[in-house]
């Protein structure tokens, strides 16, 4: 009997530990995993919808710079902040600068406009309609790409704001600089609906990114309205 009873026991702490790991395998599955990635029919409507807020903006943009300007949105997808850090770093270009406003309204969060340094510098270039030497173009660096994310930001907001039949407020834009890590770095509790944009204007290619980090209960309520889209043109 004492046999059978210790090998009873040792059975038992086998199923405990088996259970404690398949507990910190689930832990980390819920951390790593805090949102249900999106399907194959919301990722093609907001590839849509965000196509169409980058045809206004890219209206907007060629009024302003009296130049043809195309925007298009090849992919979108919702990431951690912490894969979203590691998808904008670049060995050979770490530094970034990103134009930043935030939103608030039936839901909320911080939109940014991110591109690597040499590309925000050609996109001055563009922008301004000359070639300009460095010194130059850093004086006038921070006003263009303040300019250029509020029509492209605001934009987007806008359009996902009609959907909503509701107001979106932005705040002003500011630019700020710095690698991937602090583009993100005081959103670790955030997710990402993270747009890959192919920004070509004056026969020059510039990629570059837009970033909306909400909490989850604004990415719930941008998913109702992105089904809400979807049932409406099906």
């Amino acid at each position: 009997m004492q046999g059978a009873t210790g090998s009873s026991g040792k059975v038992k702490r086998k199923v405990k530990a088996v259970a404690r790991r398949l507990i910190r395998k689930w832990t980390y599955f819920m951390k790593s995993n805090p949102f249900a990635p999106l399907s194959d029919l919301e990722r093609d409507a907001l590839a849509e919808v965000s196509n169409i807020a980058m045809a206004k903006a890219a209206n907007s943009l060629r009024q302003m710079i009296q130049s043809e300007v195309l925007l298009s949105v090849p992919s979108v997808e919702i990431l951690t902040s912490s894969a979203a850090t590691q998808l904008v770093a670049k060995p050979d270009n770490p530094k970034l600068v990103a134009v930043r406003q935030d939103f608030a309204g039936a839901f909320s969060g911080r939109a940014m406009l991110i591109f690597p340094e040499r590309n925000s510098l050609e996109l001055v270039r563009a922008v301004v309609r000359r070639q300009l030497p460095l010194e130059d173009i850093v004086d006038l660096e921070d006003e263009a790409l303040a300019e250029t994310g509020n029509i492209i930001l605001n934009s987007w907001v806008a359009t996902i704001a009609n959907l909503l039949k509701s107001a979106l407020k932005m705040s002003l834009p500011i630019v700020i600089r710095g690698d991937s890590n602090q583009m993100f770095e005081s959103e670790t509790s955030s997710l990402v609906l993270f747009l890959h944009i192919r920004f070509e204007i004056r026969q020059k290619e510039i990629g570059g990114y837009v970033a909306l980090l909400m909490d989850i209960p604004s990415l719930d309520e941008l998913r109702s309205l992105i089904a809400g889209f979807v049932k409406s043109i099906t």
